[in-house]
């Protein structure tokens, strides 16, 4: 999440930001498909690249996703024992099919998750967020909580980029190449945690002098952006969640094999 900037997109507010998020993420998981993950996925990429924050939030993506992705590799697209498609086969490794669209399901649908709910957390102001909630009646612990678990990645990333200058500026080389940046990580490690316990600690007692603790109730200043258009838009892509998760999964018009088997992949596995 980002501080107060002229960067915001277009004035939403994070109710409506958050309802697409929601909307995108469920659906998509829902529908369980690789294909159609595929494609919001690549929808999502273009879309945050014309807004400006596909340099932020898909780097951070792949930071959570490689590492995820190569776990389902391992896990379900050498060992898939379930598979019948056999593909390749050494020893216990056994590539299929089955096995590998079901590590790309997996993975991909998790990545369309990742990507926006990162762009949510990089496209909504703190201040904006938490004055909804307290206009909402939110208790305030759940505020202080959310805010500070979505600002924490640039809170420390800003301190260590920080703390780093401040040990350069005063003549520690550390050297370069992948040795170099583990000598650097030991060396801002210790101030980098210092630093984080103290501005904790600043911080707790700022909300107490501010009765962060009271129980009566509160009023914020800050006028949220907000339009009769972004509630009705709200309120329809909701209900439409609901109405299509309903006919997805109850016994309506259409299951969810309507696709047709092996539209996606070999054996129907999708």
């Amino acid at each position: 999440m980002r501080p107060d900037s002229p960067a915001d997109p277009g004035g939403l507010n994070p109710l409506t930001v958050l309802s697409a998020a929601v909307v995108i993420a469920v659906t998509t998981t829902a529908i369980n498909s690789w294909a159609v993950s595929a494609a919001v996925l690549l929808l999502l990429a273009a879309l945050l690249s014309l807004n400006g924050l596909g340099r932020k939030v898909l780097p951070a993506a792949a930071v959570i996703m490689v590492p995820f992705w190569l776990s389902l590799l391992l896990t379900h697209g050498l060992f898939f024992h379930e598979g019948r498609t056999m593909l390749w086969t050494a020893g216990p490794v056994r590539v299929t099919a089955e096995g590998l669209g079901f590590a790309a399901g997996m993975g991909l649908r998790t990545a369309v998750f990742v990507v926006v709910f990162l762009a949510f957390s990089f496209s909504v102001r703190p201040a904006d967020l938490m004055a909804l909630l307290t206009k909402y009646r939110f208790p305030p612990q759940l505020g202080f909580v959310l805010c500070s678990t979505l600002t924490i990645a640039p809170a420390v990333s800003g301190r260590a980029r920080r703390i780093a200058q401040a040990q350069q500026s005063r003549g520690l080389v550390t050297g370069s190449g992948a040795g170099g940046r583990l000598r650097a990580v030991r060396q801002q490690a210790v101030p980098l945690v210092m630093a984080l316990l103290h501005e904790a600690g600043s911080r707790a007692d700022s909300l107490e002098a501010r009765g962060f603790g009271g129980r009566g109730p509160r009023t914020s200043y800050r006028k949220v952006p907000d339009s009769p258009a972004q509630k009705i838009f709200r309120w329809l892509v909701l209900a439409a969640l609901a109405v299509f998760l309903v006919l997805w999964f109850g016994p309506g018009w259409f299951t969810p094999g309507w696709f047709g088997p092996g539209w996606f992949w070999p054996g129907g596995v999708r």
